[in-house]
């Protein structure tokens, strides 16, 4: 009986290990409204920093990875449903969002930063933005801390970060919370962004905004797919392909430090 059982389990490991998914071919979500992250070129093609790094990503794993653009409340939704195998969009890596899906190690960190006409004296608290018109970005951290944080205050949600702009522009809101790098090139950096700047320090909160940026997964594919992209965030950090990619795009570091 226990050679039939011994030999039970091992077709069964076997099995498993044959079923196992090689990952030759991925479809990777991204949000492409992000810039420089991601974001629609002129000839209507993506690019941007997380493009090119998912890209480099894929040749190290030597996968075929097609990209699928989606807004980005629905990213988690996509991956969920099979629509997609992978996010590469910026997801913060927070304990929130580690009950649903899963995460590779973080591959960028940047602090989050409010934004508001230059000289309003706004700071990121409850006091000084009270009665203020908070614009966010709908299902990100970002939306998460204004709600939480900024009580006194109306937050207005947005389902791309470029409508947040447009209303910050006009005057229909007095601030916007967003990761740093994304104001700076996608708006205080273009002539629309004339007038505008950072109010106050960046905001750093590990509970709220997680330890980093990581690729996102279903959790049952953590084991496989997991371990495909952490070796490959491993060498490309290793070798420079990700310090020469991000100084394309940023004059500060945004490696993850290790904690």
């Amino acid at each position: 009986m226990k050679r039939f059982a011994v030999l039970a389990l091992l077709t069964a490991a076997s099995l498993a290990q044959a079923q196992a998914p090689e990952w030759k071919k991925l479809r990777i979500g991204v949000e492409g409204a992000y810039p420089p992250f991601s974001e629609i070129g002129p000839d209507g093609k993506l690019k941007g920093f997380e493009i090119e790094l998912v890209q480099a990503y894929c040749a190290e794993m030597k996968a075929q990875c097609t990209l699928v653009q989606q807004d980005f409340d629905g990213l988690i939704p996509a991956l969920q449903s099979r629509k997609v195998d992978a996010i590469f969009a910026s997801v913060s890596i927070t304990e929130e969002r580690q009950k649903v899906i899963a995460f590779s190690k973080p591959y960028y960190a940047t602090p989050a930063r409010l934004v508001a006409k230059a000289g309003a004296k706004l700071d990121p608290t409850a006091a000084s933005l009270k009665g203020k018109k908070i614009g966010v970005q709908r299902g990100t951290t970002h939306e998460t801390y204004a709600t939480a944080m900024f009580k006194q205050s109306e937050i207005v949600r947005y389902g791309s970060q470029d409508q947040v702009f447009l209303d910050l522009k006009s005057g229909r809101l007095d601030a916007t919370l967003m990761d740093a790098p994304a104001a700076d090139f996608g708006f205080l950096k273009k002539p629309e962004g004339k007038g505008f700047a950072f109010a106050g320090p960046a905001i750093l909160d590990d509970k709220i905004f997680g330890v980093g940026t990581g690729v996102g997964m279903r959790k049952a594919d953590e084991a496989t797919l997991g371990k495909k992209f952490n070796a490959a965030i491993d060498v490309l950090q290793a070798n420079g392909t990700f310090k020469k990619l991000a100084d394309k795009y940023f004059d500060y570091d945004i490696t993850p430090q290790k904690k």
